[in-house]
């Protein structure tokens, strides 16, 4: 899977596969408000790729309640965006 951002400075891009969010960096409870909002602005209609710095377990039952599968899934795939921190894949249920 292609993760490489297409802009430094952007923090949302879209790849063949998902819809990526880089929330690296942010302070906490930023992470989760901005991967929310991205989910319930409605224009996410493949998978959403959320590259974090930490695994997100306060995500996890607002995900469950939104009806949002997640995989945390390995965070190296070959391109210096996504080397630090964890990455996890979220896919609405019935997807």
């Amino acid at each position: 899977m292609s993760c490489a951002r297409p802009e430094k400075e952007s923090r949302i891009w879209r790849t063949a596969d998902a819809v990526h969010i880089d929330v690296r960096g942010l302070d906490p409870p930023e992470p989760m408000i901005a991967i929310l909002r991205a989910l319930d602005g409605g224009e996410i209609d493949t998978a959403l790729v959320a590259h974090l710095d930490r695994d997100p377990i306060f995500l996890y039952p607002e995900l469950d309640d939104r009806g949002w599968n997640h995989e945390l899934m390995a965070s190296s795939c070959g391109s210096g965006d996504c080397e630090d921190g964890v990455m996890l894949r979220m896919v609405r249920w019935g997807s």
